[in-house]
């Protein structure tokens, strides 16, 4: 890793350095510190490398202090901690270094090591789809560059300085995915990253608890553009209002993406537009994408839902932007995998189950059900409890569940105490219009459990019929991929 030897990690995160000489623990002079540098950066001491740097943070369960030992004996060069251990078999050529809060280091190092880098970085962000965009974005690059991108959804203040802290000098880019839930959030995350461009996907109703409204949203996103590069481009979802309301910035317009007739070409300048869409259900979208300079792709989109395309739109953006051709940018949409949790569609012997079980909101929910709704046969929606939604809360339960029993589902299982508030919601739309079902199906059914577990204890013939597609959502918390194993 460039410059990260054990005096630029301690200057960065303002450590104090100590070695083991003759037994004992003791401070060590600077001229006295190996110039090495480290192969890796990790919390998780089973990822630890020889003449790696291992950084012991206290977590809910685990505290790393417990691994120094573990990660010396497999060779590490150099150990992060906030105190020092009373004796240790580590060698004179391995380190500690000293700090207060090792969670602190962790970002003041990343912070360093994003000075070092000459690869460039697209920041990622949005109420919804940060993840798949990710992915999307991600795969398209790879077809002509060497890409790191965030694992997962490690987004927040301890995944995004990982993320970092894997780049290496061979990347020329890297696709960093930025998450939050409070304001200044974005803020501590962007002096990290120093994006050169940045997507936003949407501004949906999400940590609405900590950030009040839409309006709250869209100011603590767009903390994201404060350390954006002089060269940097926002790449924005116009299809979304309180984005395509952006009209610069700094000081620059935007680069926008949206549907076809979702806007006036006469009021907005959109750059990439999606049309001709040909709905494939579960097996995705082909679609014709077209852009600045004659940019003109049929693409097939693979992963299904209608906000996929919106995801495809803003890799065409973003492929264009680092020199890739319209041929290899549609190479790269056509080759991106699903990940677990995210619209992933599982064949489980009869049954079609859409995983989306890693996170909820309202708008993620909505586009959730809009999928279901293109499956063919009988339908069934596993909601569950969406937290964080603030004073309306047990309002936007309620409109969800009658959202999802308007033709969007036959069978509606709500599950979580705050998802009581779905079953009203679905109860009092069905009364209004007992009709819903389609023509000759049966009446939509609605089902209650107050937890998980109580689901499982269900025999899963008593609510699901022996062919059916079947969503599962909710919020990370409520741990439905416990669901999602018990059906296949």
């Amino acid at each position: 890793m460039k410059d990260m030897n054990v005096k630029n990690i301690a200057l960065a995160c303002g450590g104090s350095v100590y070695n083991c000489c003759n037994g004992e623990i003791k401070e060590t002079a600077a001229s006295d510190i190996s110039d090495k540098e480290t192969t890796c950066a990790v919390i998780d001491s089973r990822l630890i490398q020889p003449s790696g740097l291992f950084i012991a943070t206290k977590g809910e369960r685990v505290d790393g202090h417990d691994y120094i030992e573990s990660v010396f004996e497999k060779g590490a060069l150099a150990v992060i901690c906030e105190k020092l251990p009373d004796k240790t078999s580590a060698s004179q050529d391995q380190y500690f270094i000293l700090v207060k809060n090792s969670l602190q280091a962790l970002k003041d190092i990343a912070t360093f090591y994003r000075t070092r880098l000459n690869c460039r970085i697209i920041g990622i962000t949005g109420s919804v789809g940060k993840t798949s965009t990710k992915e999307m974005i991600a795969s398209v690059l790879r077809q002509g560059k060497s890409v790191c991108a965030t694992e997962g959804n490690f987004n927040n203040e301890i995944g995004v300085p990982l993320t970092i802290l894997r780049i290496r000098e061979d990347n020329d880019c890297a696709v960093v995915e930025m998450g939050i839930n409070h304001f200044g959030e974005m803020t501590r995350l962007t002096n990290i990253v120093k994006p050169d461009h940045v997507v936003m996907t949407n501004i949906g109703e999400c940590h609405l608890e900590n950030l009040g409204d839409r309006e709250g949203v869209l100011r603590a996103k767009s903390e994201i553009f404060e350390c954006l590069s002089v060269e940097g481009r926002a790449i924005l979802n116009a299809s979304d209002d309180k984005l395509a309301g952006l009209s610069n910035v700094n000081g620059k317009i935007p680069i926008r993406y949206a549907f076809e007739g979702t806007f006036d070409p006469r009021d907005l300048q959109v750059d990439y537009v999606a049309k001709d869409i040909e709905d494939k259900g579960l097996s995705g979208s082909v679609v014709t994408i077209t852009g600045p300079d004659g940019f003109n792709i049929r693409v097939h989109v693979p992963l299904p839902g209608r906000h996929m395309i919106l995801n495809a739109m803003a890799a065409a953006a973003a492929g264009t932007l680092f020199g890739l051709t319209p041929d290899l940018i549609k190479k790269g949409i056509e080759e991106v995998n699903a990940t677990g949790g995210r619209s992933n569609v599982i064949k489980a012997g009869d049954h079609t189950i859409i995983d989306d079980c890693y996170n909820a909101n309202p708008t993620s929910v909505r586009a959730a059900l809009d999928l279901l709704a293109t499956a063919s046969g009988h339908r069934t929606a596993i909601l569950g409890d969406m937290f964080e939604l603030g004073v309306d809360e047990k309002k936007l339960h309620e409109e969800i569940g009658a959202y999802a029993v308007k033709g969007k589902t036959d069978t509606l299982i709500c599950v979580g105490e705050l998802s009581e508030n779905m079953v009203r919601g679905a109860e009092d739309a069905l009364k209004k219009a007992p009709n819903a079902s389609a023509p000759g199906a049966d009446p939509i059914t609605v089902h209650y459990f107050k937890t998980v577990d109580d689901l499982l204890e269900t025999p899963v013939n008593d609510l699901i019929t022996p062919v059916d597609t079947i969503l599962i959502k909710a919020s990370h918390s409520m741990k439905f991929e416990r669901i999602v194993k018990a059906l296949t």
